[in-house]
């Protein structure tokens, strides 16, 4: 994705984990006792990049049916508390193995039990995981960050160069905006990446526009103060108390208008656009092309198998080129090149270029008589037709 298609090419992996040539197969130095795989009848792409994930929910699909999106939050919160630690960390390493099997090689993970971290530690993985962190009541934002700042520093044990940890106050409906000033500062101190699920449904909108709706009765059910300065949209809401920015990643961004767009590009807020998971709760499609137009960097990410059953990146690509009539080319940018910019990785993964991460996805395809052609038939490709994924030229996942 860093050029144009090579037909018939090849890709040297040093001994570091990094790319060494890239080119035709006849140009591409092969090295006395350098182990060399050939796949005749296949794509060969950078590593995918997957720009929001929650891999501790993982074994939850088909468990949390309900219709209503405030309904089905309340049933993720039951399901994760019947969970254990051990449980979490089991369900977060079936998930990255899921990741592996189906051609991603980097996730952007949130969630609030640490063990999507781990799970990347372990496995030699690649990465960012914010760590979730809650608290709508304005009088409890100090205990709420102090807990995230406990956790945080409990949890860099597994940042490596290739695991990077952050933060993410979790959306409007449930921190307050004292919390998200204090998280917004601290993340800017410590030089922390940040996430944050924002203006994903109508019922954000109507709770921060007009202080109404079924967030606002479930904060008044339990006597917690309805936010202040009511009458701004969810991403003006967060602009006002200095949560976007250059390291920010918005994710879904359903519920916005063009002065939400120009805030966004003001503020070099990137966005994790989820297209299967906004229909699958009925919220909506994303203004993508608004997004690219204005220069925003965007991923795409699937979300969590609660909301999308099976995380498949490439579905989720061709959903969103049935949103923004994209090329075979701008789809796949937008799980590659455009999503390592979106979380701040361009310089390591998202194209075979020397010097980056040798991470690739090998994708069998019938043979193309153009590189448009070529891209058609990955686009149309699932998790089946993966017949191996390497992270750092190391088989993770072989067919």
């Amino acid at each position: 994705m860093g050029a144009a298609p090579i037909q018939g090419g090849a890709v040297l992996v040093d001994a570091d984990g990094r790319i060494a040539e890239v080119g035709p197969d006849s140009s591409v130095s092969s090295p006395p006792g350098v182990a060399r795989t050939d796949w005749p009848s296949a794509a060969l792409l950078p590593g995918l990049v997957n720009t929001h994930t929650h891999l501790e929910l993982t074994g939850f699909s088909g468990q949390a049916e309900d219709a209503d999106f405030s309904a089905w939050i309340r049933r993720i919160r039951a399901l994760k508390a019947e969970r254990s630690p051990a449980d979490f960390l089991v369900a977060a390493r079936q998930g990255l193995a899921d990741c592996h099997a189906a051609g991603v090689t980097t996730v952007a993970d949130t969630g609030d039990s640490g063990a999507v971290i781990q799970a990347l530690a372990e496995a030699g993985g690649s990465g960012i995981a914010y760590h979730e962190v809650f608290g709508p009541h304005p009088d409890q934002w100090r205990e709420s960050l102090a807990g995230m700042q406990q956790r945080v520093g409990e949890l860099r044990r597994f940042v490596s160069p290739r695991v990077r940890l952050g933060v993410s106050p979790h959306a409007p409906y449930t921190v307050s905006a004292e919390l998200y000033v204090a998280v917004a500062r601290y993340a800017e101190r410590e030089g922390l990446p940040l996430a944050v699920h924002l203006a994903e449904s109508e019922a954000e909108s109507e709770f921060l526009h007009e202080a109404a709706g079924p967030f606002a009765e479930a904060w008044t059910a339990r006597g917690i103060p309805l936010p202040p300065q009511p009458g701004r949209s969810p991403v003006a809401w967060l602009e006002l108390h200095g949560v976007l920015g250059e390291r920010t990643l918005a994710i879904h961004v359903v519920q916005v208008g063009p002065a939400d767009v120009k805030r966004l590009a003001r503020s070099r807020t990137a966005v994790a656009h989820c297209p299967l998971s906004n229909r699958r709760h009925g919220h909506g499609a994303a203004p993508l092309v608004a997004f690219l137009e204005a220069g925003i960097r965007v991923g795409v990410g699937t979300d969590s198998v609660a909301s999308v059953g099976v995380l498949d990146l490439l579905a989720e690509v061709r959903a969103a080129r049935a949103l923004a009539g994209l090329s075979a080319e701008a789809g796949l940018e937008l799980v590659t090149r455009g999503a390592a910019r979106a979380i701040g990785l361009e310089g390591e993964v998202g194209t075979l270029e020397p010097g980056r991460w040798g991470d690739l996805a090998v994708v069998g395809i019938p043979a193309a008589g153009s590189a448009e052609a070529a891209m058609e038939a990955v686009l149309g490709t699932g998790p089946g037709d993966v017949l191996e994924t390497l992270l750092g030229g190391r088989s993770v996942f072989r067919r």
